[in-house]
């Protein structure tokens, strides 16, 4: 096994950066090249067809079957002259990841074949769904499932391939995936936002959710991966001591790219651009190895899809630069985690950012609108918040002084609090005087735009911060599908929204003045969720007793926090608003938890794995040469000076057998905790168990593994160390 590791570093050495060729100098030149966006459709469709499909994105209007098929043939036209011989409709079902089933474009007629990609063919297709996560929706015998085609996301050409961005949805009408909830919380956003914004400007007929999301990632090189059966079968190490240099200089960060990584990142960054995905940003992280890009920002659904689509082309096109993507939230203990921070806002059709302060009272009582709206409706659904960033993986990293913690908690900054402050003293119940209204316009909403983005500081610590112009909910994890935040956002938001209006018109239909009305129902909304900001440092012990006298919740189990999702609220919110079903909402609560399951019960067979035959074996081999040493000093000296300098080896050896002994006590306890959480019927008791009792041995097993490695001869380790891992370019 050590000539197998020495093998893999003799490999990672001997590497050198690959050749990458951008097509142009210019990346106007090729960027969406591959897309069939709207210059594409413009120049292969007819003007009714376009004018349809632009209708449908817009305004979410039906196709019909004259105009698909008029649509199914200049698309089919346009793949194939990219060189598209199949397509697929490419779907995002719970599993995590995405989904396509290639057709090609042809029938058999008459002992030959002809071409054929028609309307019905775009519009959907039928993959069986019998394998794929439905939480008891579908019994596994009734294996129908529809995908249906998303006008609102371009199709691309990938390769040989026409890919077709699509919903994905049971036989009898339930979603099975992502996409279908988040078109249906943007619809929802989309009215209640409108109806808020005819209060200040009646020019606006549409509100967009936006998004900008940032993607954290490890590398590491295909002999180190291929060496480390944990990184392959869960996506982290399970076990590893650190280094003796790790993120301690912070060396790593924003520092010189190495050219290996140069060459792998402009290589996707080229891909990314043929198919409209707008990659701006790329640097080091903090952690040795760790990397970040990020795009500008795009409407939500298609920020969601490009980000999707980034993290499959950079697992393959990694391979081509022998690398290995990693996108596990903790791959490496002890060292900083990855995120992916979720940039979120709203604007109108007229151009407005919902969330940027104006330069008129008028335009600053909008922003506060929307900003306020925003903290009462998380401050009223932090638990579910919470609950949509939980997974197994997000479990290691959270609150670990690299992430923010569980307890959901909003950062503002200084100058917005004073202003709400000033607002919460300002604002009275009953009729302002003259004078009041203006020192509150002039003084305090005609000031806002005094407060320049740059002027909004960071809070790294804070789950869900305002950093000028948006909201960054720092909390998600590398490997989530950025949907499943999003849903949550904007429908809280929709909800809270919602609420809003009813109780401004309800002051205004009483005789006071609209401005008035909504000043004193924001005021009200300051008071009662002023517990949720917080300015400091979120690590801080003194943060987790004051968050608990605030009231605010600290779920450090995903299990738990799954719970909110079926919550009598959560389930009333969302069938409210007709995003889920109560149904649905119980199925992605069994989905969740089914596979928080799967993932620990993973980790612990194969933490079991390479206890018992990786670990154990080297260090009875290492011990034996360490016998044998004795027996060699015993021989030849005499039994005085033996004593004496037998006494290090001895102790060397009692530690090993202490050691190996707990690691293997341990880890058959854990194989017995195991059996017994598995014939648990109830998936939430289930999961409950493995979180609670399971998992609990890992670190254990770990410290003990851990601490041999450093004991260990150097050449007989069988894995690969964090120095190599790490630190090796």
């Amino acid at each position: 096994m050590a000539s197998f590791r020495f093998k893999a570093l003799e490999e990672v050495l001997s590497r050198t950066p690959k050749q990458v060729d951008i097509p142009s100098d210019r990346i106007s030149d090729f960027f969406a090249s591959n897309v069939f966006g709207k210059e594409s459709m413009r120049e292969y469709l007819s003007k009714e067809a376009f004018e349809s499909v632009n209708s449908a994105i817009d305004k979410g209007t039906n196709i019909d079957r004259k105009i698909a098929d008029q649509v199914a043939s200049s698309m089919k036209a346009w793949a194939s002259k990219k060189g598209a011989t199949h397509y697929t409709h490419w779907f995002q079902p719970l599993t995590g990841s995405t989904a396509e089933k290639h057709d090609a474009f042809f029938e058999p007629h008459e002992g030959s074949a002809i071409e054929k990609f028609e309307g019905t063919q775009l519009v959907q297709q039928e993959p069986d769904a019998s394998s794929f996560p439905s939480g008891g929706i579908r019994n596994t015998f009734e294996a129908r499932g529809y995908t249906a085609w998303d006008p609102s996301s371009p199709a691309f050409v990938i390769g040989k391939m026409l890919c077709i961005p699509s919903v994905f949805v049971s036989y009898t009408g339930e979603a099975l995936d992502y996409k279908t909830p988040l078109l249906k919380t943007l619809s929802a956003v989309d009215k209640a936002a409108v109806d808020v914004c005819q209060y200040f400007d009646k020019n606006v007929t549409k509100v967009i959710s936006t998004l900008g999301w940032e993607q954290e990632y490890f590398l590491i090189d295909t002999a180190f991966f291929n060496s480390r059966p944990d990184l392959m079968m869960t996506g982290r190490t399970v076990f590893g001591h650190s280094p003796a240099k790790g993120q301690e200089l912070e060396d790593h960060y924003f520092g010189s790219i190495p050219a290996r990584v140069t060459a792998f990142m402009r290589d996707f960054e080229i891909e990314c651009y043929k198919l409209g995905v707008p990659i701006k940003t790329r640097h080091n992280e903090v952690a040795p190895n760790q990397f970040e890009c990020a795009p500008v920002f795009e409407e939500a659904n298609l920020a969601v899809d490009h980000n999707q689509l980034l993290m499959d082309l950079m697992e393959k096109i990694a391979m081509n630069h022998n690398f290995r993507v990693l996108l596990h939230e903790k791959p490496y203990a002890r060292v900083n985690g990855s995120g992916k921070h979720n940039n979120w806002s709203l604007a109108t059709n007229t151009g407005k950012n919902l969330l940027s302060p104006g330069k008129t009272p008028k335009t600053n009582l909008q922003f506060l609108t929307f900003f306020i709206n925003t903290i009462k409706a998380v401050y009223e659904n932090s638990d579910l918040l919470r609950a949509c960033i939980a997974s197994a993986g997000n479990e290691h990293r959270l609150g670990a002084h690299e992430a923010p913690p569980s307890i959901m908690s909003i950062f503002i900054g200084s100058q917005l609090t004073s202003v709400l402050k000033e607002l919460e003293v300002k604002v009275k119940k009953g009729k302002m005087s003259a004078d009041e209204k203006t020192d509150l316009k002039l003084n305090i909403i005609g000031k806002i735009p005094d407060i320049l983005l740059d002027n909004t500081d960071r809070n790294r610590t804070s789950p869900f911060a305002f950093t000028g112009n948006k909201f960054e909910f720092r909390a998600v994890g590398s490997s989530a599908n950025c949907a499943t935040a999003m849903i949550v956002i904007n429908a809280i938001v929709a909800d809270q929204l919602i609420k809003f209006k009813g109780q401004v018109d309800e002051l205004i239909e009483k005789g006071i003045g609209k401005d008035e009305a909504i000043l004193q129902i924001l005021r009200s909304y300051i008071v009662s969720s002023k517990n949720i900001l917080f300015e400091g440092n979120g690590y801080s012990e003194e943060w987790v007793k004051e968050a608990a006298q605030r009231g605010l919740s600290n779920i450090k189990s995903a299990p738990v926090a799954f719970d909110a999702f079926v919550s009598a609220k959560t389930i009333s919110l969302f069938e409210n608003l007709k995003i889920y079903s109560k149904v649905e909402q119980y199925a992605r609560h069994d989905i969740y938890l089914e596979l928080y399951t799967k993932k620990i019960q993973i980790e612990s067979r194969i933490l079991g794995d390479l206890a018992q035959n990786h670990i154990v074996p080297t260090i009875i081999k290492y011990q034996n040469v360490l016998l044998e040493n004795l027996k060699g000093l015993k021989e030849v000296l005499p039994p005085a000076d033996y004593k004496k300098h037998s006494l290090i080896l001895l102790r060397m050896v009692t530690e090993i057998s202490e050691r190996m002994a707990i690691i293997i006590s341990k880890k058959e306890e854990m194989v017995e905790s195991r059996k017994k959480v598995n014939k648990m019927i109830d998936s939430r008791e289930k999961a409950v168990a493995y979180s609670d009792s399971v998992k609990n041995y890992f670190e254990e097993i770990r410290y003990h593994v851990d601490k041999l490695e450093l004991m260990v001869d150097d050449e007989m380790w069988p894995l690969p160390k964090y120095r190599e891992l790490l630190f090796t370019r």
